[in-house]
This record gives structure tokens, C-alpha cells and sequence, in this order.
């Protein structure tokens, strides 16, 4: 049975939250939603999740119709065209919304991470790669490095402890698996540890997909367990 959590709004961003079982070495998973949905869409993953995540799912800033929500608007037909200004700016909030993150709950930025589905993927990836000293690691789901972004990306040391996993549906039809593999190809050319996957799917999270999601972030968790601790920046 799916729990459900109230809705803040005293940040930049509206979230609902999930703490974790210890305050002690806890870490944060910000999730991203997809265009359309809303912040209680990826939550439902939350009973398999580590309780060593204080799991926060965040509201996009856009409201485009009765609980429904995007983080910029999109036409899909012919092809895709995004509103460029909505994705820088939703970048920017979502870096503010990570700074009161970390003051709220007292984890550093390495220990920091998010994951995406779609759209959310898609800022994911533009706030981690543009951003890289704020972020630990990312999951992006059935998403893709925006243009603007891969135009004007540079490589920066901080990407040497950015940790990545990205996956994608060889069915997808709202994001073809042509997407992932640009994505990939740029990924490789940053000193970043990245993990790529493909499943037998269209478009959205399988039970494979969610499977392997968990086990990454499990890794990623003992990992920094046996880590020296490092001060935030």
C-alpha cells in the first residue's frame, strides 16, 4: 500500500518527503517527475528505496492543468521543441532548491542525488553535469542532454566524482533509444563513472529497470559509507 506524505511549500520548490531511518550519515534522493504528472508519481517507489535516503520527490514549477505539472513546456509533433528559457530556468531553481536541501538536512553535496524520469531525467543531467560539485550521482530514466547544454558544456574536475546511471527503452516512442545513446557518447567523453543500461520497454520504468536502480544507489550508499568524510563546500 502506497503511503502518502504531505505536500511542502516553504522552499523553492514544492516537495513531499520521506526521512530517512537515521539522521546520522543519511543522504538525499531528489526525484524528478516526468511532463505531466506530479510529485506523488515517482514516490510510489519510495518502500524500496534505502532508509538511508531522506527521499524527497519535487512539484516541477509549472502548472499545466489540474495536478499536473512540467518543468518547460514541449510540443512533440512533428519533432521536439522545448522551451529553452522554462529548462534554464528550472535548472536554476532546482540548483537554489538543492542549497536549502542540504541546509535543511544537514547532508553535504557529495551525498546528494537524483534521479529523473523523462523530463525530470532530462534536468537531472543539466543540473549534474553543469553543476557538479552538488551533486553525487544521478539516475536518468528515459531521458536526454538538451542541446543548449551539450553546446556548452566544459569538463570540470568536480566531474571526476559525479557517479551516473542512465537507461533507456529500446521501444521508446516518446524519446527514441537514440536519445541514450547521444547521451552516452557525451557521458563518455566526461570523467564521470557512468553505468548505462537498455530494456525491452517504450517508454517508462519497468520492474528491470527499478531492480537495478535500487542495487546502484545500494552501492553508491556503502561506497561513501567506507569513504572518508569530506566537509561541504
Amino acid at each position: 500500500m502506497k503511503r502518502d506524505f504531505p505536500l511542502h511549500t516553504d522552499l523553492s520548490l514544492a516537495y513531499r518527503a520521506r526521512e530517512a531511518a537515521s539522521r546520522q550519515d543519511a543522504s538525499l534522493l531528489v526525484l524528478l517527475h516526468g511532463v505531466g504528472s506530479n510529485e506523488r508519481d515517482l514516490l510510489g517507489l519510495e518502500s524500496m528505496l534505502d532508509e538511508r535516503f531522506h527521499v524527497i520527490s519535487a512539484r516541477a514549477p509549472i502548472e499545466l492543468g489540474p495536478d499536473r505539472y512540467g518543468w518547460f513546456n514541449i510540443e512533440f509533433s512533428p519533432v521536439h521543441v522545448h522551451n529553452a528559457k522554462e529548462a534554464e530556468a528550472s535548472r536554476m531553481v532546482l540548483i537554489d532548491f538543492i542549497d536549502e536541501l542540504v541546509e535543511r538536512y544537514e547532508v553535504p553535496f557529495e551525498r546528494v542525488y537524483l534521479m529523473g524520469f523523462s523530463q525530470g531525467a532530462v534536468l537531472s543531467l543539466s543540473v549534474a553535469l553543469t553543476e557538479p560539485a552538488k551533486i553525487g550521482g544521478i539516475v536518468a530514466l528515459s531521458g536526454r542532454v538538451l542541446e543548449e547544454l551539450r553546446a556548452e558544456l566544459t569538463q570540470k574536475p568536480e566531474h571526476l566524482r559525479l557517479s551516473v546511471l542512465l537507461s533507456h527503452g529500446i521501444r521508446d516512442e516518446v524519446l527514441p533509444i537514440h536519445h541514450a545513446h547521444r547521451s552516452r557518447a557525451l557521458l563518455e567523453q566526461l570523467p564521470v563513472d557512468l553505468e548505462y543500461h537498455e530494456y525491452d520497454v517504450g517508454h517508462g520504468v519497468g520492474d528491470e529497470s527499478v531492480a537495478d536502480v535500487v542495487a546502484w544507489l545500494g552501492r553508491r550508499l556503502n561506497q561513501a559509507g567506507r569513504a572518508p568524510g569530506r566537509a561541504r563546500t
